[in-house]
């Protein structure tokens, strides 16, 4: 090689070093929106760390390799919808949400932001999703089927409770997943010969009102829906309840802590865990549209015995 081919050559590799190196140290961070259901950091505490926990599991560490965006509606209807919207003008580049309501906003607010769900109880009928199997769009997560199960919870409730001839079923309304639930639950209940009413809340003051009302009318027994709201009021469910002899059966173990008497269901806190692996895979070129949906595996039978 000729000495000024050399130097030419030496000189070009000098320039592009730099440019390589501030190329490698300007690396995007990931940001990741999080639209959760409840009404603080604090309501959500139990949840968080397992989704924290998940993150830190696979390499991320916050600030450093990856932001998260946090919202919280206060399980107000409007708030899901406004902060879907702000999420995804940020831009963020994967959206998790946080329960149905917060899905059906995220999957409304953008068809190009790759959304990652979970706890939502039947992704497919409520058309999140084209199938588990393959979503399609832009759409994934990890649903925890409580809606499915619905039948399972009145039967224990009855199992328990034989004498029983009558239960509450406790829902909010503007969820559109509580179809699916009440269809599961009454079929199941009239199946035992159980008589049901259905009672709808939208706010835990609703819910303290309700279930005042339903210690009044002489309920035998109350089954809450798969829906943030009876997260969000699960001290105030189990306190009425335990206060009013009604024998309840709610849809987890955080739900259960609260107060109620049962729970059946799948494990929440190991969902938050495995939806970072969703999020990581996605950051990682794989499309939602082929990432299936996942379903819980393992299910949980608890009661409280001091409520008991």
């Amino acid at each position: 090689m000729r000495r000024r081919e050399f130097i030419t050559l030496i000189a070009s590799a000098a320039a592009t070093w730099p440019l390589t190196a501030r190329g490698q140290s300007a690396k995007k961070i990931p940001k990741v929106g999080v639209l959760w259901h409840a009404g603080s950091a604090e309501e959500e505490a139990i949840y968080l760390r397992a989704l924290n926990q998940g993150f830190s599991n696979l390499g991320y560490v916050e600030g450093k390799s990856i932001v998260l965006e946090h919202r919280i509606p206060d399980e107000r209807p409007e708030r899901f919808v406004s902060m879907a919207k702000e999420l995804a003008a940020l831009p963020v580049d994967v959206l998790v949400a946080v329960t149905q309501p917060a899905a059906l906003a995220a999957a409304t607010a953008t068809t190009k932001i790759p959304i990652v769900f979970n706890h939502v109880p039947d992704p497919v009928r409520t058309k999140l999703v084209n199938s588990l199997a393959r979503p399609g769009g832009n759409v994934t997560g990890l649903t925890n089927i409580a809606a499915e199960i619905a039948a399972k919870r009145v039967q224990l409730l009855k199992e328990a409770f034989p004498r029983m001839k009558s239960i509450i079923l406790l829902v909010n309304p503007s969820d559109q997943a509580m179809g699916i639930f009440i269809d599961e639950a009454k079929t199941s209940a009239i199946s035992l010969g159980l008589e049901v009413r259905i009672i709808g809340v939208r706010s835990v003051e609703e819910l303290k009102r309700a279930l005042n009302d339903l210690a009044v009318d002489g309920t035998e027994g109350m089954i809450t829906a798969p829906n943030g709201l009876f997260y969000q009021g699960r001290v105030l469910v189990g306190q009425l309840a335990a206060a009013h002899r009604i024998p309840s059966i709610v849809v987890s173990r955080e739900t259960l802590e609260g107060g109620a008497l049962m729970s059946y269901g799948a494990d929440f806190q190991a969902i938050f865990r495995r939806t970072p692996v969703y999020v990581d895979r996605i950051l990682k070129g794989e499309k939602p549209a082929d990432l299936p949906v996942e379903q819980p595996t393992k299910f949980q039978f608890l009661v409280n015995l001091k409520t008991a």
